[in-house]
């Protein structure tokens, strides 16, 4: 690619960027001064004090809170324009990883200042952020208190998921977002883990209904929120709930184009700009597999080991600039397409496919036809899968026709022209009107 071309596709792709912030609702309000706290940007010190979990972490219950501390809320670094309006609180709460063993995550509440209008108490949306990176500057509770993160080497995050949470708040719903595994605590973050990623939404839900000093009725209802592996994480909660926290009253769950199936991203992957989620997932096995970390790194060209080194420290804005539009190919030493299908991968991702267990709440599933990122297949079958089982399943597909595909626009925009009607059909299912599920009939 040349240059100039190279220069428009980032301009074009930080554009796209900008769709996730500014849109959020510039409301005005009397400053909290509880929620007046010094940007700890400007201390890392004090990132690496919250953040370092007790050793060892000692006893108790997943979704015990470990420790909590005031966190500032920003939609843009100087924290002038615009207001979330909430009062913010770092958290840091046991949940279990996959292999079964327990581990401190992080993540935010967020205490709506206005009142719910609905019926009931304050809802709670348990939120799953999408693909932050695999740095532990991209963790979004410390995004929060930056707006926009910079710093040398085209390390930047944008914290689009600040549009979201400032219309939700804004509308009376309480919001509790993880951090996932290994984003800002120690270790490397397991990137769309099934299991590592479902279990810390639904401790997550379980801390934020045991923090002090809040609105929330420790019996009250909740839901799961998600777009893009944030998706998948709602999805693997709503699926994982029944068995790993049966008390938790889940009154439903919006999936956005959860990646259900991950070997079918590979050819979607390639060759577009998010081709580097590609290496965070494989890291993500590593770290949860060491067992297999020989096997996978056997299949690794010297370019792809040195790739997967790179983006372990990197947020998703810098692995779009660095890696953009690359095919996979040259970054392993057989057939890629061929290799995810054969022993020990096909086992491997396999573990991660999620539609095996049935959620016991609705499930709302909603992906673009044409999304060039995660297949709408894999998506549908996400709903056919659960449907066979008799879940409540409401399945919608964006038509919006291809665009830029890889720049993956039809991936991006209908998180932003979906989100209405997600939030819509949540407060539903916190207002306790009847479910539409149309299984069957897609």
């Amino acid at each position: 690619m040349g240059r100039g071309m190279r220069s428009l596709a980032v301009l074009v792709l930080l554009a796209l960027a900008t769709l996730f912030a500014p849109a959020a609702p510039m409301a005005h309000a009397e400053p909290d001064p509880t929620n007046d706290v010094r940007d700890p940007k400007y201390n890392e010190d004090e990132y690496v004090a919250f953040y370092t979990p007790p050793e060892p972490l000692g006893p108790g219950q997943a979704g015990d809170l470990i420790r909590t501390e005031p966190s500032r809320l920003v939609l843009e670094p100087s924290g002038q324009l615009g207001a979330i309006m909430a009062t913010g609180t770092r958290i840091m709460y046991r949940s279990i990883d996959a292999r079964g063993n327990p581990m401190a995550v992080t993540g935010t509440y967020f205490e709506p200042y206005n009142d719910w209008p609905g019926q009931g108490p304050r809802p709670l949306i348990v939120y799953g952020p999408g693909t932050q990176g695999q740095g532990d500057q991209c963790a979004p509770s410390r995004q929060f208190n930056q707006g926009i993160h910079f710093s040398p080497y085209l390390d930047i995050a944008f914290n689009y998921e600040e549009l979201f949470v400032a219309t939700m708040v804004a509308r009376g719903f309480a919001i509790v977002m993880t951090d996932y595994q290994g984003l800002g605590t120690p270790g490397l973050h397991t990137y769309v883990n099934r299991v590592a990623q479902g279990n810390a939404m639904l401790d997550a839900g379980r801390a934020a209904m045991r923090l002090p000093g809040t609105t929330l009725d420790p019996d009250g209802p909740l839901a799961f929120w998600g777009y893009s592996q944030g998706g998948g994480a709602a999805a693997a909660a709503a699926e994982l709930a029944p068995s790993y926290a049966p008390e938790l009253k889940v009154v439903g769950s919006y999936a956005g184009a959860p990646p259900a199936d991950l070997k079918e991203l590979f050819p979607y992957a390639d060759g577009s700009a998010l081709v580097g989620v590609v290496a965070y997932a494989l890291n993500s096995v590593i770290s949860t597999y060491p067992e297999f970390e020989d096997v996978i790194r056997a299949k690794l060209t010297p370019r792809g080991v040195d790739l997967l080194q790179k983006v372990q420290d990197q947020c998703i804005a810098e692995t779009i600039t660095k890696f953009m539009f690359r095919h996979l190919q040259p970054y392993f030493t057989e057939d890629i397409f061929e290799v995810v299908n054969r022993e020990p991968f096909a086992t491997l991702f396999d573990m991660q496919r999620i539609g095996k267990l049935k959620p016991t709440s609705p499930v709302l599933i909603n992906i673009n036809r044409y999304d060039p990122l995660v297949p709408w297949t894999g998506a549908n079958q996400l709903g056919r899968d659960w449907c066979a089982q008799g879940a409540d399943v409401e399945f919608r597909t964006n038509e919006q026709p291809p665009f830029l595909n890889k720049l993956v626009v039809n991936h991006a925009l209908p998180m932003l022209v979906d989100g209405e009607p997600a939030m819509q059909w949540i407060a539903d299912r916190f207002n306790g009107l009847p479910t539409t599920p149309n299984c069957g009939t897609y």
